[in-house]
């Protein structure tokens, strides 16, 4: 049973920010010391996106001074996430979170970033949370606070805090709804008037519009249209088929400000099925470059939602939980790659791509699935197509740098009512490794074969 005077200790805090165009205002603080020298807290930049990295350093403190720093932020959904780590101040009394050694708390030893990768929701919480940004035109909310010492500190006012905004969307990036042809999306175009390279963004089975990746991917340079197309096959079709993502491809590809011929296409889980199945089995368009995140290669018929679904019922004996509960899924994975009528004929793609992949993926058979490509491509004679990246200790959901990670999240599968807490996998501290590595990869990857002179090898 949650407890509730545990979340409602932080109700009082408040969390406000500066109007957009004032990204760069100085850090803000306020202390609760009283005498001449209270402690200074800097957090620089104040005001970044979110793959940006940050410094946080205490100053004015006591020699040897034991203090934990932490960061809180109240979700969309008014849930609180925190992390802190515990700190002694040095013989000048400072506290650099980016030099010193964390003694313990969410996280352990030197991590500049620390404070934002292991948020997890505060004690007594519900169960099964996941936090995903809603609303990308206004900024991510974290509070950096700093306490007295390394226990209870939650039951003590801090010494001193600042906010700090975390951002998706940069300046000048245009937000664009779309509602046409069938195609409910949301576009987002980088800031200025010129042709951008263009990438179709889809996420996974949990359905949904999600924003934040396309808005950061436009922050970087890149037309990036999200897509939600989970709706569209619960209500449309009992099956979704290509044409609906040829028709999401061509919106973005038509659009003024994309460059027509440089449209690619990222996607994770399921996503990463329409990706390769786009690559290989379609006439009307052709990807410039794809990107798979935790791959899903199967599928029936040329099909997508419904040909997965087709594979499972007699392979639901594979499904198992966890002493928590959890499901996992992996098992169905690794018995349908076992049916060669099931597999997308990936030898058929001519464009590169970029596999990303979790050794840790408890939620699907994503690493054998990227095996499985790569041996395929190889076999058609295109392994100089595919940069392929494993990652020992990370999960499933391998999301934008420092975002906290998810080792099992509630999920209502599709065509049920039903929730369940799903294990995603992965160690936190790999995981989130992993995330920040796989975001370099990607945006290497896309400045070598969007804006870089056409080339018919892929790189990272």
């Amino acid at each position: 049973m949650q407890n509730r005077s545990k979340v409602h200790q932080y109700a009082d805090i408040q969390f406000q920010t500066s109007p957009l165009t004032h990204r760069r205002a100085p850090t803000l603080q306020t202390s609760v010391m009283s005498g001449a020298t209270p402690p200074i807290l800097s957090v620089h930049p104040c005001q970044a996106l979110v793959d940006e990295t940050f410094s946080v350093v205490v100053e004015n403190l006591p020699p040897g001074r034991p203090v934990t720093v932490r960061s809180l932020h109240q979700s969309e959904d008014k849930d609180f996430w925190e992390a802190y780590g515990h700190y002694v101040s040095d013989h000048h009394g400072t506290v650099s979170v980016s030099e010193d050694l964390s003694l313990g708390g969410t996280y352990r030893g030197k991590e500049p970033m620390g404070l934002l990768w292991s948020m997890r929701p505060v004690p007594g919480s519900r169960t099964g949370l996941r936090l995903r940004k809603v609303n990308v035109c206004a900024p991510l909310l974290v509070n950096i606070s700093v306490y007295s010492g390394h226990e209870n500190f939650r039951d003590i006012p801090p010494l001193v805090s600042t906010l700090v905004e975390r951002w998706y969307m940069a300046p000048g990036v245009k937000r664009i709804e779309i509602n046409e042809k069938g195609i409910r999306g949301t576009l987002l175009i980088p800031a200025g008037p010129g042709r951008y390279p263009g990438l179709l963004d889809l996420w996974g089975g949990g359905g949904g519009l999600n924003e934040y990746r396309a808005a950061l991917l436009a922050s970087h340079g890149y037309a990036s249209l999200a897509v939600d197309y989970i709706k569209a096959a619960e209500y449309k079709t009992k099956d979704l088929q290509l044409k609906y993502f040829e028709i999401a491809f061509n919106i973005l590809k038509e659009h003024p400000q994309v460059m027509s011929d440089r449209v690619g296409i990222i996607g994770l889980c399921l996503g990463s099925l329409i990706a390769l199945s786009l690559a290989a089995y379609s006439t009307n368009i052709k990807p410039h470059c794809i990107i798979c995140i935790s791959s899903v290669l199967t599928t029936s018929s040329g099909k997508l939602i419904g040909g997965i679904s087709e594979g499972i019922p007699e392979r639901a004996q594979k499904t198992r939980v966890d002493e928590n509960n959890h499901h996992i899924w992996r098992d169905v994975g690794v018995a349908l790659l076992d049916e060669p009528s099931m597999k997308v004929e990936v030898g058929k793609i001519n464009c590169p791509m970029l596999l990303l992949h979790g050794c840790d993926d408890q939620n699907w058979a994503s690493l054998e699935s990227a095996h499985e490509i790569y041996k395929m491509m190889r076999a058609a004679g295109k392994e100089h197509l595919v940069a392929k990246v494993d990652y020992p200790g990370a999960g499933h959901l391998i999301e934008p740098p420092f975002s906290p990670h998810f080792r099992a999240t509630n999920f209502i599968p599709q065509g049920t009512k039903e929730k369940l807490i799903v294990l995603w996998g992965g160690e936190t501290k790999a995981h989130s490794d992993a995330q920040e590595d796989s975001w370099k990869k990607i945006l290497s990857f896309l400045q070598q074969h969007m804006y870089s002179n056409p080339s018919t090898k892929s790189k990272i």
